[in-house]
């Protein structure tokens, strides 16, 4: 029997086994583990590939956009230099947020993105950032190149959720936004992601 090139005869590991994007960096792959609706934060198994519980959101915060990663990035060296406060590179894969007009309410999907900026985040010393992007297909932001035509509010509320969704009541976030960057600055830190993944992995 005989099957369609390409073809997967067991699931393909969402890190590691998925394409970066139909045009890196400017088009990338999301793999998206929570959306707007969820109150749990669910992480990829890095060693399985499959879903598990992270943990409750701690505050009654919830993510405003779609969140995930960028299959085939890791924060290593490179995306450390680019983050001068940051100690090292998070070992994970790049993060990323998409925005969406239409809601979607699952998770485990992949989708083409179009990168238009970045937050620069360091979490307890460690490289971080979230790439900001907009679904590439969606005709509402169509127009969208760059982070600064986004409406304000919509950026403020990624700033604040990073900046709260793992602090502890009574307690302090490790976690601190540093700038918001424009687009050609994220094609960098992706493109940094991207040569991180090639050098810890093979290309």
């Amino acid at each position: 029997m005989s099957f369609p090139k390409p073809f997967y005869r067991w699931r393909p590991h969402p890190w590691h086994g998925l394409e970066v994007g139909p045009n890196p960096p400017h088009v990338v792959h999301a793999y998206i583990e929570i959306t707007p609706f969820d109150l749990i934060k669910y992480e990829i198994d890095k060693k399985t590939g499959y879903m598990w519980v992270d943990r409750p959101q701690r505050t009654s915060s919830q993510p405003p956009t779609l969140y995930g990663f960028i299959p085939r990035t890791y924060c290593g060296r490179r995306v450390k230099e680019l983050s001068p406060k940051s100690e090292r590179g998070d070992g994970d894969p790049l993060d990323i947020c998409v925005i969406s007009e239409r809601p979607m309410n699952r998770s485990e999907v992949i989708l083409s993105a179009r990168v238009v900026g970045v937050l620069q985040a360091i979490d307890g010393g460690e490289a971080d950032d979230k790439v900001i992007a907009v679904l590439e297909n969606d005709p509402f932001w169509k127009n969208v190149e760059n982070v600064n035509e986004l409406p304000r509010v919509l950026v403020n509320r990624l700033e604040h959720y990073f900046s709260t969704y793992k602090l502890i009541p009574g307690g302090s976030s490790q976690m601190s936004i540093e700038e918001v960057y424009d687009r050609e600055y994220a094609l960098k830190v992706v493109r940094a992601a991207i040569e991180d993944y090639e050098e810890t992995y093979g290309g």
